[in-house]
């Protein structure tokens, strides 16, 4: 404790006087603090100087720590602060032909003009740059297997699996297939990114190099290149890759269950329930014609031979499972889209509706951005705004001038696995050991030995069942032989495609015809695509590498790769035969991840369709309304009525036996519930409750019978599969085979659900029913999936935002899913949202789940999340009048001056 302060000279000798000092260092009473308060510095340091010495040190001490703690609060402003982008005045582009001007809005959203597409590429690239380049520079570190290389030892399984796959190889081949034009693009693109780059260091490009180099990372990123932007597109495809889970569950739920259990478990798609996007039409020599009746049916599968070789799925599902969470894991991905007629719109024009549902990521996948030619023509033909990927040219989803589209997952099957009979490195084919395609690559580990990849490869595909290093062979239980056994993986996506042909097309098509040709370079992942002009028409289009199959294999399960007749055969589903529609009589289009067309389409797409939960009650509300305002489609995406509440709560209702009225609150709850899930309000509390039944109903059901790779995760497969179980009360899955006296039924786990969900609400909320909230515990936290899981608290404090209470769930319209085997925490949800006014553009409106910016001291890293929750959408401005009006800062890129001078400028 400090002494008592000595009195200056001039004060008061009295020790009883009111102007006594405090007892502590530097105060005094404020009546001297009036009298004194016009003395100088020197007045002040006599005072001090008279102090006691220890007072004195201690008063250096507090000072010393206080100017220390300032310097490294200082000090980390700086350094978090340093890599922020300009935002006005003028930059130094290196290799422009003229200026380009970006103009950002209140919510950093940048608009670019230019006068050659060139030029717009190359800006395009260093805006990229600026907001982004650590994430770009982890995905192409992802895409190449060579995370590793920035994080060590934890990421060496993911790199393995990667390299096995061969995604960057994969890129390299694709440079070569793509249009000359498409070449330029990407090129130009890299110069832009590269010219940022070449302008700061490490340290001002991220303040996530300054971190790593803080743990002794020495590392300068290398020059972007247009293989970077292509492999990326790998990434996507990947997290969009179709039903490969579901073959390996239907394995491995088939080991210790009859067929007839396991197709409880993946109940058929019912088209009477869930209308297909496309209603009518069949293939006619060769040719999809949206107004022909008939076709060919399917023919006839033999039914699934499951394959007795749980251990080696099991093993590929480990290798699968090593994928980071940033290139998704394609498990119950989805997306929402539709569009609506003049004559059903309330504005006289079409309208377009888009929100793809992506997993969790900080910063969000999707960067907003114009790309505007000045002038529009042959030589500079964009005018285009909407969502890009960071690394790659161009926009992905949005609108041009004259037309705007969106996307949603197809789902098609496109990846088979494939047993294989293997000795050494070779595989079984039709009676004859053929030589496996064998390679080895070394993976880099930071702070750790290089690491040698074995990657072989059948004619079907890489061995995935060799990734993992202590899973590399199966044993003679595979099929009742005495021959090892490995897995192999077939999928589109691992062939050269032109889907970067598509996106640049995409960006200056004019009309249907011209929407339709770049549609069919888009090879992978095959989209669902939606449109809309500014002539009035709406329409819909598959596209996509979809294999043809031969009639020993009807993707739905793995299959023995020794047989021929389960290959590939080396056709494709032609592009003119997938299914389309143009002007659709009923007046709108939904494209929910539904069924695309009915059963009687001659090729097979898939049978793993979603279940059309969100298709069916987007089609409602459209229905119910004959004119459609821009407010109101925003209304749709966030409709939060929960479609199984609606078909398992009158079973809750009638359940007799909740001992008493403690246990009976939640019950109650549910009679006047309207089954939308808010995160707070009116209805929250039965939402809370409901999905906390619908957890432990599933848990009591299925996690005594099934491994725990294959837990439910709640969504909408469990929905369908459940609500067939619920029809038969004494179903072998309502049993818990851990109790060896008792034969439970349906009656028995909905009481039992019910009583546990009330008793976690009590635990995790509240006593009180009414207090419960579905927010309180559907959470939505923004974490990155490199530092902000370091462990290091400062670090995950800087780049991580939590807490985010939020409505939805689980094949929702507002599909905020969550994962029932861990907890209620939000793992996938709509990534974007927007919808498209072709009458008005600049009556559009847009929203990122986070922001433009991948800098956590940016103030647009997660400004536009608050409204996201919310419901709420920005204005979209596309005009020039318009963004010139939204306009809070200019930048203008110029050629360098070194350039200007050596040609003579």
């Amino acid at each position: 404790m400090f002494p008592t302060m000595t009195q200056p000279p001039d004060a008061s000798p009295d020790p009883q006087s009111p102007s006594r000092g405090l007892g502590i260092p530097g105060l005094v009473v404020a009546s001297e603090v009036r009298r004194n308060r016009k003395r100088g510095v020197s007045y002040w340091w006599k005072v001090f100087r008279l102090w006691p010495r220890s007072a004195r040190w201690a008063a250096y001490v507090a000072l010393g720590l206080v100017l220390l703690l300032l310097v490294v609060a200082v000090t980390g402003v700086v350094v978090v602060r340093r890599p922020l982008p300009e935002y006005a005045g003028e930059l130094e582009l290196p290799g422009l032909s003229a200026p380009v001007d970006v103009l950002r809005d209140d919510n950093g959203i940048p608009q670019l003009y230019a006068d050659s597409l060139d030029d717009l590429l190359m800006a395009q690239g260093f805006v990229h740059a600026q907001e982004r380049f650590f994430e770009m520079d982890v995905r192409r570190h992802v895409t190449s297997g060579r995370l590793s290389e920035l994080f060590g030892e934890d990421t060496v399984e993911t790199d393995r699996v990667i390299r096995t796959m061969g995604w960057r190889r994969v890129a390299e081949r694709e440079l070569a297939v793509v249009e000359p034009q498409t070449r330029q693009a990407l090129e130009a693109y890299a110069a832009g990114v590269n010219a940022y780059l070449e302008s700061r260091t490490p340290s001002q490009l991220a303040v996530e190099y300054t971190l790593l180099e803080v743990g002794g990372l020495d590392y300068t990123p290398e020059p972007w290149t247009p293989v970077d932007s292509l492999a990326w597109l790998k990434a996507m495809a990947w997290d969009l890759k179709g039903n490969m889970d579901d073959e390996i569950g239907r394995v491995l739920t088939g080991v210790d269950h009859t067929p007839a259990e396991v197709a409880q478990l993946y109940p058929a798609y019912d088209f009477e329930a869930s209308p297909p996007i496309v209603s009518s039409g069949a293939v006619v020599d060769g040719v999809f014609d949206q107004a022909a009746t008939g076709g060919t049916r399917n023919p006839e599968r033999p039914p699934p031979a499951f394959a007795q070789a749980g251990d080696a799925f099991a093993r590929v599902q480990a290798a699968l499972d090593a994928v980071p969470t940033l290139v998704g894991r394609g498990d119950g991905i989805g997306s929402n889209s539709w569009v609506v007629g003049a004559e059903r719109s309330a504005t006289g024009a079409p309208l377009l509706a888009n929100d793809p549902h992506l997993g969790i990521s900080l910063p969000g996948i999707w960067m907003q951005m114009g790309l505007h030619c000045r002038t529009v023509s042959e030589d500079c033909p964009m005018q285009v705004a909407g969502f890009t990927f960071s690394g790659v040219p161009g926009v992905i989803i949005g609108h041009n001038a004259d037309i705007a589209w969106g996307f949603t997952n197809l789902n098609p099957d496109v990846t088979d696995l494939f047993l294989e009979k293997v000795r050494d490195d070779e595989w079984r084919y039709d009676r004859q050991w053929q030589p496996m395609e064998v390679r080895t690559e070394t993976i880099e580990v930071r702070g750790g030995d290089d690491v040698e990849v074995r990657v072989r490869s059948t004619d079907h595909g890489p061995v995935l069942s060799d990734v993992i290093s202590d899973l590399a062979t199966v044993g003679a239980n595979a099929a009742g032989a005495k021959d090892d056994y490995a897995v192999s993986l077939a999928w589109t996506a691992l062939q050269p495609t032109t889907t970067a042909d598509a996106i640049l097309a995409l960006n200056i098509a004019t009309d249907w015809d011209s929407f339709r040709a770049a549609a069919s370079d888009f090879a992978v992942p095959s989209q669902n695509m939606v449109y809309a002009d500014r002539e009035g028409h709406i329409g819909y289009q598959s596209p996509g590498l979809i294999p043809i199959r031969q009639s020993g294999n009807d993707g739905s399960v793995p299959v023995k790769g020794w047989r021929p007749e389960n290959d590939w055969t080396d056709e494709v589903v032609p592009f003119e035969a997938l299914p389309h529609v143009l002007d659709p009589d009923e007046g709108f289009v939904v494209a929910a991840n539904q069924a695309v067309i009915d059963a009687d389409y001659p090729y097979y797409l898939t049978d793993d369709w979603d279940r059309g939960y969100r298709s069916t009650r987007i089609r409602e509300r459209l229905e119910a309304d004959p004119s459609v305002s821009v407010a109101e489609m925003g209304a749709i995406q966030n409709d939060s009525v929960n479609p199984m509440a609606r078909t398992l709560v009158p079973y809750l209702l009638d359940v007799d036996g909740l001992p008493n009225r403690y246990y009976r609150d939640g019950q109650d709850l549910l009679r006047s519930w309207d089954f939308r899930q808010p995160a707070s309000g009116e209805g929250s509390a039965a939402a809370a409750y409901y999905n906390a039944v619908w957890r432990a109903l599933l848990r009591l059901t299925f996690h005594d019978e099934l491994r725990e790779s294959l837990w439910p995760e709640g969504g909408q497969r469990w929905f369908a599969a459940v609500t067939g179980l619920l029809r038969d009360p004494g179903a072998t899955w309502w049993d818990d085979v851990t109790t060896d006296d008792v034969v439970e039924t349906r009656d028995d786990v909905l009481l039992q659900a019910m009583e546990d969900a009330r008793d976690e609400l009590t635990r995790q909320l509240a006593l009180d029913a009414d207090d419960w909230t579905w927010g309180d515990l559907h959470r939505l936290d923004l974490r990155t999936s490199t530092l902000g899981e370091s462990g290091i608290g400062f670090v995950e404090w800087l780049v991580n935002r939590e807490g985010y209470e939020v409505g939805g769930g689980n094949a929702v319209v507002d599909a905020t899913a969550w994962d029932a085997a861990e907890g209620y925490e939000v793992d996938s949800s709509p990534s974007m949202r927007m919808v498209v006014d072709l009458g008005d553009l600049d009556a559009s409106r847009w929203i990122s789940m986070t922001g433009v910016s991948g800098h956590p001291a940016s103030g647009h890293y997660v400004d536009q999340t608050d409204l996201w929750v919310e419901g709420d959408t920005l204005p979209w401005p596309f005009t020039q009048e318009a963004v010139d009006e939204a306009a809070s800062d200019t930048l203008t890129l110029t050629r360098a001056t070194d350039e200007e001078d050596s040609s003579g400028g």
